[in-house]
């Protein structure tokens, strides 16, 4: 039987890349489902950017990732967008369809698969901290997918209040945004609660989000972007007050369930993904 030594190719183009753990859970799961393809991080700087879009167009490969500080940049170099891409104005996934290249955004779909596996956010009141890349896309995936309400709560009122109009003017939620000049409460009608700051981040493991943890109830769903660690100061102040919790990792190990999905067409095991990211101490 002859053998292909042709393997289908897939990556990251980020700056810097070198701690980007995508690759040992997307490899995990090539490895699980007996798939060939390889991903490869490749450390592209701004100014290599259309070099390197052309390059993975010239050898063939079936799609990219792209992080900091591509996410928006990459979009010119591209050939059209998703629709949740297009309304975030930034890409995170791109395919290869039919010789194009098409940008995705899977930073809120991986987000929204985490958190549906705790509660369906379909008509739920939403409070999102902070009003960065990742809390757009994450902003526009829950009006997307159902809920009724966003109130944006971030220092900068320019990034905040864009956050606000971008959900109110391009999706069916409504949002207002609330100035974070002091610790935050928690309004009691929250059905879920979202961190999508980076406070919390290794090595910073002992801050928590200046918001009055007594004002956290079993009612609500507390969901934390960061990582690493998965369980951080403010998952821990909410399950102890009995709320449940969808973890950083979870998001993580979500995108990736996508973006294969988008390459391969196949559903992989989300659990081989996140053990592989356990293995590395995740």
């Amino acid at each position: 039987m002859p053998h292909d030594f042709l393997q289908p190719l897939t990556g990251c183009f980020a700056c810097p890349v070198g701690e980007n753990p995508t690759v040992a859970m997307i490899e995990a799961a090539y490895r699980h489902h007996d798939l060939p393809w390889r991903y490869i991080n490749c450390e592209v700087t701004p100014d290599n950017l259309a070099a390197a879009v052309a390059g993975a167009r010239a050898m063939g490969w079936r799609g990219f990732n792209c992080s900091i500080p591509h996410k928006v940049a990459v979009v010119e170099h591209l050939d059209g967008l998703g629709e949740s891409a297009q309304i975030i104005g930034a890409v995170n996934t791109i395919v290869a369809r039919d010789g194009k290249l098409i940008g995705e955004n899977t930073d809120g779909k991986g987000f929204v698969r985490a958190l549906s596996r705790t509660c369906d956010p379909k008509g739920m009141r939403v409070v999102l901290l902070g009003a960065g890349g990742a809390a757009r896309a994450v902003a526009v995936e829950l009006a997307l997918a159902g809920v009724a309400q966003i109130t944006v709560v971030n220092r900068s009122a320019t990034r905040g209040e864009a956050v606000a109009q971008l959900i109110n003017e391009k999706t069916p939620a409504t949002a207002t945004y609330q100035p974070w000049d002091s610790t935050y409460s928690i309004p009691p009608e929250t059905g879920i609660v979202v961190n999508v700051t980076s406070i919390g981040l290794y090595p910073d493991v002992d801050s928590t989000p200046d918001i009055d943890h007594d004002s956290l109830h079993p009612g609500m769903v507390v969901a934390d972007g960061i990582p690493n660690p998965p369980r951080t100061k403010l998952l821990q102040a909410a399950e102890a007050r009995g709320c449940k919790t969808a973890d950083g990792l979870g998001m993580l190990v979500g995108q990736g369930v996508i973006g294969l999905k988008y390459w391969t067409g196949i559903d992989v095991d989300a659990e081989v993904m996140r053990q592989a990211l356990n293995d590395l101490g995740l």
